[in-house]
């Protein structure tokens, strides 16, 4: 495995050297999408006993002008048979960074559009996610299938929490609502999805369209289906609404690492991410230690090497040697 890692951390380092990655994050302009508008809002309390995460004990609520983020999420049966989820939720300021307009330019400036262009407005509308700011330490209470409540968090410093909450039971393959209890005025994703999944059979990371409809029909209509992706959460909004226009509902599971300059978002974009999905895949099997995974991806993102735990589908688009060393050992 260590060899592999190697492997894999070489082929990041020759993909940012071909596409001149570092000299791109050297150029852009060092613009902060931490600005003072969220650091106003935050008690210098607050902001101190972020630090201490799911742990501070006194978590600030959600207010008329912040964003929240609920996460569709799976059910699984933990310890003695009883149905628990992972809820992740985010919290960002409904007032983008003030410095939107001077990072719109600069990426316009490197891709070679002119300065006004129409692209720009593309490109405020998806770099408006990444320029959001965080807000750390808040508690979100989400009315779980309109009836049981729950409180998750308080978020860490990247304004984001991850709680494994324990649920209703419902039958197997049922997909019950969420809804956050927020004050009117507060936007973002205030609704989630829970699939309750079943204890032992097939399911499914990630995949193409294609495939998916005769997965079902091949397994089960029931099987839980988990997108891995190295993406950062910034972005689940458009992915959660790709996902329901093309493929079966399931969790999104997405990097939650956090950046302070748009220089920094390309680093994060390409490196790490081969243990990145490794830790989560162990997550995902700790969740359903006696169900048989089906692994789908494609040769970025380390898939091959992280994927080294079962039957996999890969779309080849490098050298052959490479997938005879990443599945060295897999069944064929």
């Amino acid at each position: 495995m260590s060899f592999r890692r190697t492997r894999s951390a070489k082929l990041e380092e020759q993909t940012r050297s071909h596409a001149h990655f570092t000299q791109t994050e050297s150029s852009l302009a060092s613009v902060s999408t931490n600005q003072s508008h969220a650091s106003r809002k935050e008690h210098k309390l607050t902001h101190f006993l972020s630090y201490l995460g799911a742990r501070n004990p006194l978590p600030a609520t959600i207010v008329a002008d912040d964003v929240v983020w609920l996460m569709d999420n799976v059910a699984v049966r933990g310890p003695g048979g009883k149905w628990e989820a992972e809820f992740v939720a985010a919290v960002f300021d409904q007032k983008p960074s003030g410095k939107v307009v001077d990072i719109v330019g600069d990426i316009a400036s490197k891709v070679g559009l002119a300065k006004g262009a129409r692209e720009e407005k593309t490109i405020e509308r998806r770099i408006g996610p990444f320029v959001m700011e965080i807000l750390p330490g808040r508690q979100v209470k989400v009315s779980f299938n309109g009836s049981a409540p729950l409180k998750l968090g308080p978020g860490g410093r990247n304004g984001i929490s991850s709680d494994i909450r324990r649920v209703p039971k419902s039958p197997d393959g049922s997909v019950v609502r969420s809804t956050a209890e927020v004050p009117m005025g507060v936007m973002g994703l205030l609704e989630m999805k829970t699939v309750f999944a079943e204890p032992e059979g097939w399911a499914v990371i990630s995949g193409m369209p294609e495939l998916y409809s005769n997965i079902q029909d091949l397994l089960s209509p029931l099987a839980p289906f988990f997108y891995l992706s190295a993406s950062p959460y910034n972005l689940y909004p458009f992915l959660r609404g790709f996902r329901d226009a093309y493929y079966p509902h399931g969790q999104l599971i997405l990097r939650d690492a956090s950046w302070m300059t748009i220089s920094g978002l390309l680093s994060n974009l390409t490196l790490g991410t081969e243990k990145y999905k490794i830790d989560r895949i162990k997550k995902i099997r700790s969740w359903l230690p006696r169900r048989k995974m089906i692994c789908i991806g494609d040769s970025t993102q380390s898939d091959p090497e992280a994927y080294d735990i079962a039957a996999v589908g890969i779309k080849e688009k490098n050298e052959p040697e490479r997938f005879e060393k990443a599945f060295e050992g897999v069944p064929r």
